[in-house]
């Protein structure tokens, strides 16, 4: 369950409001993360999430409200050591290595340049650590931003579609993998435009044209809409209206 009231958890979002190119992304929405979950961020593409996330991780401009991560205004200088960010587009330079790619974004960090082999492991690019990036498929292009994520030890891990351009089988391995994080204490958001993915979270936050539709757990929304699957309560979320909150 959310509860807004809590301002311990590790990120609360109060009155976000973002406005750009003269145009309103998000009116100013609240949300909370709690410690040790896996929150789903569910909605089509153009629905905001990318700008939350960039919000929760301190790189976008807002108009009104605040962010806090981890007791801190996003962004802080305090929080580069305790927050991962993976983008939806591969960030990493297309001529190093992946395993150069890594202990550089090690060093900037401050992180254990020898991390690179654990988080290699991590996402299944053991055998690829001495590859250009450029050469890396998309969907290997993908986890190797989710390495640099992983790097060190994060108390809060931002995933923009981490699972974008994966089979099933490295899909499904992710999702343990995030599993076993949050099992460690690790609080995730996990961005998807894939509604099947929503079983697979702790909690959900589903969101439309800036608005957050829905925060709860995927069966407390399934039994307050009455539906079979998050699809369909997102669909008849969409139909009434109505905003649920736990």
């Amino acid at each position: 369950m959310v509860h807004m009231v809590d301002g311990t958890a590790p990120v609360v979002v109060e009155g976000l409001r973002v406005v750009r190119g003269g145009r309103e992304v998000l009116p100013g929405i609240d949300a909370l993360l709690p410690r040790g979950v896996i929150t789903g961020l569910l909605g089509p593409s153009g629905s905001g999430k990318s700008t939350l996330l960039r919000a929760i991780v301190g790189v976008q401009a807002i108009t009104a409200g605040r962010v806090t991560v981890l007791g801190h205004p996003a962004g802080s200088a305090p929080l580069r050591r305790r927050v991962g960010y993976s983008t939806q587009a591969p960030a990493v330079y297309q001529d190093l290595t992946v395993a150069e790619n890594l202990r550089y974004f090690a060093a900037v960090r401050g992180d254990d340049p020898r991390d690179t082999d654990r988080v290699l492991e991590l996402v299944g690019l053991t055998g690829h650590a001495d590859r250009l990036a450029g050469r890396l498929s998309g969907g290997e292009l993908g986890r190797a931003s989710l390495a640099v994520a992983l790097l060190g030890h994060n108390e809060l891990l931002v995933l923009d579609e981490p699972t974008v351009g994966l089979d099933p089988v490295l899909r499904g391995e992710l999702w343990e993998l995030f599993h076993r994080l949050a099992g460690d204490g690790t609080t995730l958001l996990v961005s998807s435009h894939v509604m099947d993915e929503a079983s697979r979270c702790d909690q959900l936050l589903l969101m439309r044209e800036g608005r957050i539709l829905a925060q709860d757990t995927p069966a407390a929304l399934r039994e307050r809409t009455g539906a079979t699957d998050i699809e369909q309560a997102f669909i008849r979320l969409v139909g009434t209206g109505a905003e649920v909150r736990s």
